[in-house]
């Protein structure tokens, strides 16, 4: 297993968070700025790529209105750099168009509090669909795809995060996350369906630390790694474990427990509703149950009777 193993190619999809209402106030409150973020992410790509020389990588900014690459570039046609002197040209390359991106994405139309997470999990995986088609060697490819998550959640992403879950199921495609700001439920779902780790950074200033020790090996050798198996354990009772499976439901997109399925189409609502909004299916209204009427006690009855006949 260990020889096979080391033939597959390695294939790490990141996306970077960079919603511009999130870290401006990051800034605001003298907090770890999103350029000393993008600093450690470099640190990782660049140390990843050196554990072997045909690593492949890339790196996908999710903003709150699209999805851009950084790296590689869609104009050259997604071409790779494996060379060891082409770790500075990455590195410009990635800075350049985070620049160029940032300074075309903060409008008053990009201020929302939540990112296109699902949209980049999409882009990610059509990515790795393209370089799985076009590998022309033996070799298989195994696919990673790392969310670097900053922002909040929003359940109206949950259809669509749950699509690409099941992609990423079909192709045997491990979904990671580390999560600078709040917990993520969402997200917490989707490692837990395709294997993945979870990890919430405690401390932002540390967040490169946190990247070389958690996810810069590979998910088959990780379940093996003593530090991550230390954590899992003294973990166990702490709410990293439990995952909040709450569905969202197709009427308000909020995260309920207890709601109403459609049986035809599946879909979850959180109230009834007599005809299915998904598959138009109607359905007849819940009955009722008629109150029933309690017997009385023939005894007191019959002494009733009694009390009225003698009037």
């Amino acid at each position: 297993m260990s020889e096979e193993r080391s033939e597959d190619c390695q294939l790490l999809v990141v996306l970077f968070d960079v919603n511009p209402l999130w870290w401006g106030i990051k800034t605001l409150n003298k907090q770890p700025s999103i350029t000393k973020c993008l600093d450690s992410i470099l640190a990782f790509i660049n140390s990843y790529r050196m554990l072997r020389h045909d690593n492949q990588v890339a790196l996908i900014a999710s903003h709150s209105t699209k999805s851009e690459f950084l790296y590689p570039m869609p104009d050259d046609n997604h071409k790779q750099l494996f060379a060891d002197d082409d770790t500075k040209k990455i590195n410009s390359i990635i800075c350049e168009n985070f620049k160029k991106l940032m300074e075309k994405g903060c409008g008053e139309a990009d201020i929302k509090s939540d990112s296109l997470i699902a949209g980049s999990i999409a882009v990610a995986l059509c990515y790795i669909n393209r370089m799985m088609s076009q590998q022309k060697s033996r070799c298989k490819i195994n696919s990673r795809i790392l969310i670097i998550k900053a922002s909040e959640d929003d359940a109206s992403q949950y259809m669509s995060l749950m699509n690409c879950v099941f992609a990423a199921q079909k192709d045997g495609i491990v979904i990671d996350a580390c999560v600078l700001g709040q917990n993520s439920g969402l997200l917490h779902q989707l490692c837990d369906m395709t294997d993945g780790l979870y990890l919430q950074v405690p401390q932002e200033n540390a967040l490169l630390q946190y990247l070389l020790t958690a996810f810069i090996m590979e998910a088959s050798i990780r379940k093996d790694s003593l530090i991550i198996s230390l954590k899992k354990s003294v973990s166990t009772e702490s709410s990293m474990v439990h995952v909040d499976y709450r569905a969202a439901c197709f009427c308000h997109r909020h995260l309920v427990e207890v709601g109403f399925v459609c049986s035809v189409c599946l879909s979850i609502f959180c109230q009834f509703s007599p005809i299915c909004s998904t598959c138009e299916t109607a359905f007849k209204p819940p009955v009722m149950a008629p109150k029933m009427r309690k017997k009385r006690n023939r005894n007191v009855q019959q002494a009733v009777d009694n009390i009225t006949g003698e009037t």
